[in-house]
């Protein structure tokens, strides 16, 4: 989810490793949905770093589908993008910036 997004961000000339600010900035220029993304991200730390975690067939099964879903409408999105809409996009970054 994290490279589909960093795809998207590459495809306007924008360059970020920071997760958070990924989010807030796919929220902020894009308006797209980040549930999935935020979720994904807090399993991933509690699985990461944390020893009590318990995970299910169930659960990973979900996290997988939610993936599937939000990759492919990132794919989606970045297919559909036009020239306009990026310099447009990069112009609401800008502004986001110097506020």
């Amino acid at each position: 989810m994290y490279h589909s997004v960093l795809a998207l961000f590459y495809r306007i000339g924008l360059k970020s490793e920071n997760h958070i600010a990924i989010i807030t900035l796919l929220k902020g220029i894009f308006g797209i949905d980040t549930t999935g993304l935020e979720r994904a991200k807090r399993e991933t730390i509690d699985n990461q770093y944390y020893v009590d975690f318990h995970i299910t067939k169930e659960v990973t099964f979900e996290m997988i589908m939610m993936a599937e879903s939000f990759n492919s409408e990132i794919i989606d999105f970045i297919d559909k993008l036009k020239e306009k809409e990026m310099i447009e996009y990069r112009n609401k970054l800008v502004l986001m910036f110097n506020k």
